[in-house]
């Protein structure tokens, strides 16, 4: 019965994530091009025509189209609808776990910056500084609000704020590392000055422990993806792979699972602790 009664929540949760999404979708487009995220307002990328109210409803306004401007007819991305569904499962998924919070909100705001931020590195090889060095501020900002939110004192909130410093400046030197050995292994530059800066970002909202976990996940999963590819011939050996989208993947899985998994490290190695 509890299920049944949150089950309206959940949709207005879902509902509210794809519309995101689809905002979402205008940052991946414009923002690398150098336009305006407001105006004009949503339209066909091939003809301009300004998109109808009902063909700019996330999700079924693609279905309502076919997948097809009403206009010209020329084909539309099925990305569009994939990124509002996959923002609408994600912002349930996240108020599953953490409920109605302040929590919820920031890590709301955090996903939707490393979905931004992991589909532009996919299309361009970069990761925007206005990004990068504002979600950073916002993760830092999240940390003091939540230290001031459970301890109701300055000194809680200073001590997340210093906590959320440190996993940033972790990053910076995690990323560096790798880079630096990536480097000497393979040649060649291994890694981007924006990935470091991605990683500095992930700090501040997670931690450095969960920094950690994020970061080996996003080496494993990269290592498995990038050895697979080049097995395959899909990717040549000294051919670049953007590793944005691996950081972002090794930050949600650390959000959702990096406590269990640090749990579970830690009864392992070291069971008496």
């Amino acid at each position: 019965m509890d299920f049944l009664l949150t089950i309206p929540a959940f949709v207005i949760v879902f509902a509210l994530g794809a519309a995101i999404g689809s905002f979402l979708n205008v940052v991946i487009y414009r923002l690398p091009a150098g336009l305006s995220l407001l105006y004009p307002p949503s339209r066909c990328p091939q003809c301009l025509t300004r998109l109808k109210k009902r063909e700019n409803v996330p999700i079924f306004g693609w279905l309502w189209l076919r997948g097809r401007c009403g206009h010209c007819k020329s084909q539309i991305s099925p990305r569009y609808p994939l990124v509002e569904a996959a923002t609408g499962i994600l912002f349930v998924w996240v108020f599953g776990v953490f409920g109605g919070s302040i929590v919820t909100l920031g890590y709301w705001v955090l996903l939707s910056w490393l979905l931004v931020l992991s589909l532009i590195d996919l299309d361009t090889m970069t990761l925007p500084n206005s990004l990068t060095q504002s979600g950073l501020i916002l993760g830092l900002v999240f940390q003091f609000a939540i230290g001031f939110t459970n301890t109701l004192s300055l000194s809680g909130a200073i001590h997340l704020l210093i906590a959320g410093v440190l996993g940033a400046v972790l990053g910076i030197w995690l990323l560096d590392l790798i880079s630096f050995v990536g480097a000497i292994v393979f040649q060649q530059p291994a890694m981007g000055a924006g990935d470091a800066k991605l990683a500095a970002m992930m700090g501040a909202w997670l931690g450095w422990k969960l920094l950690l976990i994020a970061g080996f996940l996003a080496c494993a999963v990269g290592a498995l993806v990038g050895g697979g590819a080049i097995a395959l011939g899909v990717l040549d050996r000294r051919q670049p792979m953007p590793f944005g989208p691996f950081l972002a993947l090794g930050a949600v899985l650390s959000l959702f699972f990096g406590e269990a998994l640090l749990s579970g490290y830690l009864q392992f190695f070291f069971p008496t602790l």
